[in-house]
């Protein structure tokens, strides 16, 4: 199965949800089609809605700030040689990352649906923190799943999620992930989906949600489309796009709108989490070859045992740290439109170390991953070849962490 032209590929699953007939679905308890079902039709009723567009625009400008900057890292090309690098300053936008689009929205419809309390889910804690944000804004009453270890590894975003008036709820069940996160936020749903809006943090999960993520997120990948013709005049001959994938919430919306173009001039990379290198543990199904099976809601890759169960990851990036990927992404790998790797946890780290000597960009530990790649990829490649890496959260989060693996010196944030 190949792209259709001109059609978004949010929209191209057949009538079970799936894309390729073979990724994504509806895998969901009976209790739960029914609310599906509504949160379907008001969807596809708002998203060609001129009042709501406008609305949602006018909150992306105004209350986001869009359009978040493309910038060329000057310093660090000079200091790798070879291709142009170039950023995607996504962090740009109000809270930090690119979770406010999807958070806002969700909110929006949540509103429009007449429900009073919203819940969502949690890694990094940028999605629960953006959530929680846009519940505030919009007068929801909000409740944030997040993995016991996440919560530990990320207190600036817990902190600033009870400071927006959230309650965390702690999970301690499994690995206590991202993964653990997801699944009792669902079950949460299951009981009171009467009265409460479910935000699904990525794009992941029963078909709407993904569908409802990637519209969001797109607005990075129309901005930057408008940004790099604003720069070059053009779409450049040999332009390449990396970003970082967990969920894929971020990289579906980096890429959205080059979905048309011929892969050897717009050329995807995605980078995913591959963990400790001393370890055995990774979060990275598309690179290591996991096999096909069913995770909140959804067929997709997703890291299996010989027995079928979900195993546990490991990732110094919680964000990253999720066993499974959005069947947009299974997609895209499957008809070869883009191309997955992955970056160890210490390749990550020194990413960050070279971007933040060079330039004043302080990416968190997921893009740190594309970083590192873009910069390995840029020494091979010529002059005339475009990198861009999106920079979709900053560091703020990991500050602790930051200072743990690499010292006092590196805390950026004083």
């Amino acid at each position: 199965m190949k792209l259709k032209k001109k059609i978004a590929l949010i929209d191209q699953h057949n009538n079970l949800g799936m894309w390729g007939n073979k990724f994504g679905g509806n895998f969901v308890p009976e209790t739960l089609k029914k609310p599906i079902e509504e949160l379907e039709i008001l969807f596809n009723k708002m998203r060609n809605n001129k009042k709501f567009i406008q609305e949602r625009d006018n909150y992306f400008e105004n209350w986001i700030g869009s359009p978040t900057r493309f910038i060329y890292l000057r310093n660090l090309t000079n200091h790798i040689g070879g291709a142009q690098i170039w950023a995607k300053v996504v962090s740009d936008a109000n809270g930090g990352a690119h979770k406010i689009y999807n958070a806002t929205v969700h909110c929006l419809l949540a509103k429009k649906a007449g429900k009073k309390f919203i819940i969502g889910d949690t890694g990094a804690g940028y999605a629960g923190k953006m959530l929680s944000m846009a519940a505030k804004k919009f007068g929801l009453k909000c409740k944030i799943f997040m993995g016991a270890k996440d919560i530990k590894r990320q207190q600036p975003n817990v902190k600033a999620m009870k400071r927006n008036g959230a309650e965390v709820v702690p999970v301690y069940t499994g690995s206590q992930t991202l993964v653990d996160a997801v699944s009792e936020c669902m079950r949460f749903w299951v009981a009171n989906c009467d009265t409460t809006a479910m935000c699904v943090g990525s794009t992941v999960g029963p078909n709407i949600f993904v569908k409802i993520c990637g519209w969001s997120t797109s607005q990075i990948s129309r901005e930057l489309k408008h940004q790099i013709n604003e720069e070059f005049g053009s779409i450049p001959k040999k332009l390449k796009l990396y970003n970082c994938v967990g969920g894929g919430s971020s990289s579906y919306g980096f890429w959205s709108e080059f979905m048309d173009y011929n892969k050897k001039q717009v050329e995807f990379i995605g980078v995913e989490a591959g963990g400790p290198k001393a370890g055995k543990k990774h979060a990275a199904p598309l690179t290591y070859g996991s096999k096909l099976g069913i995770l909140h809601g959804a067929a997709q890759y997703v890291n299996q045992n010989i027995e079928g169960q979900i195993e546990e990851t490991d990732s110094i990036s919680a964000g990253l740290d999720y066993p499974g990927v959005s069947p947009l992404h299974c997609f895209l790998k499957d008809i070869k439109r883009a191309r997955y790797t992955a970056a160890s946890d210490e390749d990550a780290l020194n990413a960050y170390k070279l971007v933040t000597k060079f330039e004043n960009l302080k990416p968190s530990l997921e893009p740190s991953h594309a970083f590192s790649v873009a910069i390995k990829d840029a020494k091979e490649l010529s002059k005339n070849t475009i990198i861009v890496v999106n920079s979709c959260g900053d560091a703020h989060k990991d500050k602790n962490i930051l200072i743990s693996k690499l010292g006092k010196k590196y805390d950026k944030f004083n």
